[in-house]
C-alpha cells in the first residue's frame, strides 16, 4: 500500500503545477500582446506580397450589386477574400488578375472553401456576361458612388497611382482586416505561397 503525501509535500507540488503552468504561458502572452497589441512583425519574414501595416478594418458601407441591391455587411467576414479593383468592363489586366484568383483558389485544393473573391467595380459595371461565364462564383460589387469613395479610400495606394488602375489584389483577413497586397508584376506564385502559409497557420476562417 502507498503511504500517504506528507501535507509537507503538498504545497511543494502544487508550486510545481504552478510554475509549469507559468512557463507555457507566459512566452505564449508575451508573444500575442507584441503581435498584436503593437503589431510588431519579426524581421525577415517570408511574405511575398506588400504588408500592409498595421491592418485596416474595412467595412463594406453601401456597398451594392450590379442589379442595385444591397451586399451583406459581412461581405469580408469569416473567410480569407482576394479583392481586385477596377473599371466593370474589365480590360486585360482586370482579367488577368481575376483569372490569377480563380486558379490560386483551385490550387489550395481543400482549403479552396475558405477563401472567397470580389470584383470591386468603380465605375462602368459591369460585364456581367463574361463574368457570369468565367466566374460564376465571383461576388461582383460596384462601388461607383460618391458615398463609395471613403470605403475605397481604406486601400492604400502606391506611388500616389490611383487604386482604381493600380491593378492590385488585396488579401483581406476572416476578420475584415485589409493586410497584405500584391502588384501586376509580382511573380505568379506569390499570392498562392503567402495563402498557404496563412491558412496552414490561421485557426479562424
Amino acid at each position: 500500500m502507498t503511504a500517504p503525501m506528507p501535507d509537507t509535500d503538498r504545497p511543494r507540488s502544487r508550486a510545481q503545477l504552478w510554475l509549469l503552468i507559468v512557463i507555457f504561458f507566459v512566452p505564449l502572452t508575451v508573444a500575442f500582446v507584441i503581435y498584436y497589441g503593437f503589431d510588431w512583425r519579426p524581421a525577415g519574414t517570408t511574405n511575398k506580397g506588400d504588408l500592409i501595416s498595421p491592418a485596416r478594418p474595412l467595412h463594406t458601407g453601401t456597398l451594392l450589386d450590379p442589379q442595385d441591391q444591397p451586399i451583406e455587411e459581412a461581405l469580408f467576414k469569416d473567410k480569407w477574400t482576394l479583392v481586385y479593383i477596377g473599371n466593370g468592363r474589365c480590360d486585360e489586366r482586370c482579367r488577368e488578375a481575376l483569372t490569377l484568383m480563380r486558379q490560386t483558389r483551385l490550387a489550395l485544393n481543400d482549403d479552396m472553401t475558405r477563401v472567397r473573391r470580389v470584383f470591386l467595380a468603380t465605375t462602368d459595371c459591369c460585364d456581367v456576361e463574361y463574368l457570369e461565364i468565367q466566374h460564376p462564383d465571383l461576388v461582383t460589387a460596384r462601388a461607383d458612388e460618391q458615398s463609395d469613395r471613403e470605403f475605397l479610400a481604406t486601400f492604400p495606394a502606391y506611388e500616389d497611382v490611383p487604386i482604381e488602375t493600380a491593378g492590385r489584389i488585396y488579401i483581406v483577413d476572416p476578420l475584415g482586416n485589409l493586410m497584405m497586397s500584391y502588384s501586376p508584376d509580382a511573380p505568379q506564385k506569390a499570392m498562392l505561397e503567402d495563402l498557404r502559409k496563412l491558412l496552414k497557420l490561421s485557426h479562424i476562417g
